[in-house]
């Protein structure tokens, strides 16, 4: 399986998180201090902003997600529909357990009587003008399209179409690398300075720290669950393997990346016994269809941004949710903030987010982008275990079998 790796450079000179908490810091400062007409001003670029970024949406969707399914291809048969089966299954836990632990504590953890009613309007000043974007297709077609055509083109394994829309999903990058990625700081400066100037800012900054606390736990809680399974199936020491697996998560802790760590992952899965043949397959593979502990995230911040806003949370609409947000972000981890870029778009049809609840999941999913992708590289790991398990007793069974990374 050939992994095509993108471009992972951000052009913002401090790099992205750093942008995001000093647009933070300096949007709670200035919201003490801005006078009327400066506010405005922020306000109007929030609006531009906003509305281009839903413009983009259905297109995001489109050239990420199609490409994306065309690309796993039938290359390696049984084998890779039973690796990118148990990393959707991983993917789905882990979103379903965030969903059970974010549901149980954060009423007890978060104080849901804030009186937050909307982030849209906690300040009663206005821009000076507005510009519509309306998407060439709503959310909903965009995802329909995106599996339709992703599914043919793996079917019939055509490649002039599927070079357009590889093409389209380099353009789509270059505007997510080039555009709205440099554009995320300003764009969360000026929902800080209206949620100072409204008065709200205190109460998000607390529904901040206590949400990162919480997914640090439940990373660590997710990945022991991981590997005790990949353990039981292997019959090996979860605990040692876990212990293996520590220098990729401590690598993607600093790179922020699945696909620059893909080195110090396939190095520390071949030291846990897995074949070479079986780690070059499933550790690229994963690398862009195994998202643990980005989807942890991001149910648990959609989860807390809907109690503090005085939603009804709706169980049957949250797995519904969570079981679309892992086949959405199947293409997203290589390109910069793209696990949550992929999101917004059910973010806002399921969950009814609109541009300033999007603007905060893009501000906590960064902050804690670092967790999600360790958690994700690590899990590659327990995945490639168990791969190796299920290759040996093919392998028994019919000797002339190979996979071939």
């Amino acid at each position: 399986m050939k992994f095509r790796k993108r471009r992972l450079h951000v052009h913002l000179k401090w790099g992205l998180l750093p942008g995001v908490i000093s647009a933070i810091l300096l949007g709670i400062g200035c919201g003490l201090f801005f006078p009327a007409w400066a506010v405005r001003a922020v306000l109007t670029f929030n609006g531009l902003f906003g509305n281009f970024l839903g413009f983009m949406i259905p297109l995001l969707i489109v050239g990420l997600v199609a490409p994306g399914i065309a690309e796993l291809g039938r290359s390696a048969g049984k084998l890779l529909f039973i690796t990118a089966a148990i990393a959707y299954g991983f993917t789905l836990a882990s979103g379903f357990f965030s969903f059970a632990v974010s549901n149980t504590i954060f009423p007890f953890f978060l104080d849901v009587s804030t009186g937050i009613t909307s982030f849209e309007s906690v300040a009663e000043l206005k821009p000076y003008f507005t510009v519509a974007m309306p998407p060439l297709m709503d959310v909903m077609t965009a995802l329909v399209l995106a599996f339709t055509l992703g599914l043919g083109m793996a079917n019939i394994q055509g490649e002039r179409f599927k070079g357009i829309m590889i093409d389209l999903r380099d353009i789509v990058d270059k505007v997510i690398v080039r555009v709205i990625i440099p554009l995320l700081p300003y764009y969360i400066f000026g929902i800080f300075l209206n949620m100072t100037v409204g008065g709200q800012v205190a109460s998000v900054l607390g529904v901040f720290a206590k949400i990162i606390v919480l997914i640090f736990a439940i990373t660590a809680v997710m990945l022991l669950l991981q590997f005790t399974l990949a353990g039981v199936i292997s019959r090996k020491n979860p605990f040692t393997m876990l212990k293996t697996m520590l220098v990729a998560y401590a690598t993607a802790l600093g790179t922020q990346s699945s696909a620059a760590t893909i080195p110090v992952t396939l190095r520390q899965t071949v030291q846990l016994g897995v074949r070479e043949q079986v780690a070059g397959f499933v550790v690229p593979l994963c690398a862009t269809i195994h998202l643990s502990g980005s989807t942890m995230k991001i149910v648990a911040c959609a989860l807390a941004i809907m109690l503090i806003t005085g939603q009804v949370i709706n169980p049957a609409q949250f797995a519904g949710f969570i079981c679309m947000l892992g086949v959405t972000m199947v293409a997203a981890p290589g390109v910069p903030g793209g696990a949550i870029m992929a999101a917004l778009g059910i973010l806002q049809s399921m969950l009814g987010f609109g541009p300033a609840e999007q603007g905060l999941m893009i501000a906590l999913y960064i902050a804690m982008d670092s967790f999600g992708t360790a958690c994700n590289v690590t899990g590659d790991g327990a995945i490639a275990v168990i791969i190796d398990k299920i290759y040996t007793r093919k392998t028994a069974k019919q000797p002339s079998v190979q996979v071939q990374p």
